[in-house]
């Protein structure tokens, strides 16, 4: 008999580290959206704040992308 309840013992605590896991994963996949959801908002503020910038400058677009494209032959 104590061999039966030791089992039912280990099957409920199973059953609620199982809920348990659930519950965290759910917190997780919400933490996860809403730092894949802020992230988006930051990149299109700065995206607007770099078409901003570029409709301020005085510089061509042909200049903006010379410019922009030096860098990248410079880095590699």
């Amino acid at each position: 008999m104590a061999r039966t309840a030791g089992i039912e013992s280990f099957e409920q605590k199973i059953e609620k580290a199982q809920m348990d896991v659930v519950k965290t994963k759910q917190k997780y996949d919400a933490a996860v959206a809403k730092l894949g959801d802020l992230m988006d908002k930051r990149d299109a503020l700065k995206r607007d704040e770099l078409v901003a910038s570029i409709m301020k400058s005085s510089k061509s677009y042909e200049e903006i992308l010379l410019f922009l494209n030096q860098k990248d032959i410079q880095d590699e």
